[in-house]
């Protein structure tokens, strides 16, 4: 199935998508370990059904240095050992987060102290916009049919850097 729309085609969708590209470059300068980005990323990308943020997420994070046993489990964090404490409260944030259509709490005061115990006021800023900015381009990708396979690791930051 090709994609439905190029944003990048488009003028407003191009203008857009460069303002869109600097607010991820933004997160990436943030004291936010880049390890803990790429799973927050990965585990909101599997939630919505996104192949190709999926897809740029386990490879960018793999280049990185993550071990496939991690990227495996992110799916299944909970049940899993290999996650630090810090990376499990802010894999409950993007999941809370994610999925706020499906609990009416939205975040649970249990997972904010959680993430309040361990990122700093600016690590807690980077995280927050970095589960809403995930969010939408999870949304963007999939409303036009972008899909996974096809990503090399850098290709983000040569494009957008």
């Amino acid at each position: 199935m090709n994609a439905r729309f190029n944003l990048f085609e488009n003028e407003v969708g191009s203008r857009f998508a460069k303002r869109f590209a600097g607010m991820a470059v933004v997160l990436q300068q943030s004291p936010l370990p880049q390890s803990t980005q790429e799973l927050v990323s990965l585990r909101a990308s599997q939630i919505n059904g996104c192949g190709h943020c999926v897809d740029m997420h386990v490879k960018e994070a793999s280049a990185a240095g993550e071990t496939a046993v991690r990227l495996h489990l992110v799916a299944v964090w909970r049940e899993s050992t290999v996650f630090t404490e810090a990376e499990r409260a802010a894999l409950a944030l993007a999941e809370e987060g994610t999925r706020l259509a499906d609990a009416h709490q939205g975040v649970s005061d249990e997972t904010w102290d959680q993430v309040r115990k361990h990122y700093d006021d600016d690590q807690t800023a980077a995280l927050i916009a970095l589960v809403a900015l995930i969010n939408a381009a999870n949304r963007l990708a999939v409303i036009t049919h972008q899909k996974g396979g096809s990503y090399e690791p850098g290709m983000f930051a040569a494009a957008h850097g």
